[in-house]
């Protein structure tokens, strides 16, 4: 089975879970998706990259859900969602994937 790089399920994570969220107008079942690809990714993280790594790119991951909220007052809900997936992406794959 190919390797999927981390920075890919973390931001697949957060633009699938609003973009779940959204289309079935479940928040819960959005913020199913977003937890397990978070996890998944946290895992990878921590691999490839160790602990203090993985930590801090769960930290970035839960801070760039939280502040995809504001931004989205200010620049539109998938805007908002597309510019902090890519930026936990590109710390991911800065951190854990360039390595690979």
């Amino acid at each position: 089975m190919a390797r999927v790089p981390s920075a890919v399920v973390a931001a697949t994570g957060l633009v699938g879970g609003y973009g779940v969220a959204r289309w079935t107008k479940k928040r819960q079942l959005g913020g199913a998706v977003l937890a397990v690809a978070g996890a998944t990714a946290a895992q990878q993280w921590r691999a490839r990259a160790g602990g203090k790594a993985a930590g801090a790119l769960t930290a970035a991951y839960v801070a760039a859900f939280a502040g995809s909220h504001p931004l989205a007052k200010k620049v539109g809900a998938w805007p908002s969602v597309l510019g902090v997936a890519g930026a936990v992406a590109l710390a991911s794959w800065a951190v854990a994937d360039r390595k690979a």
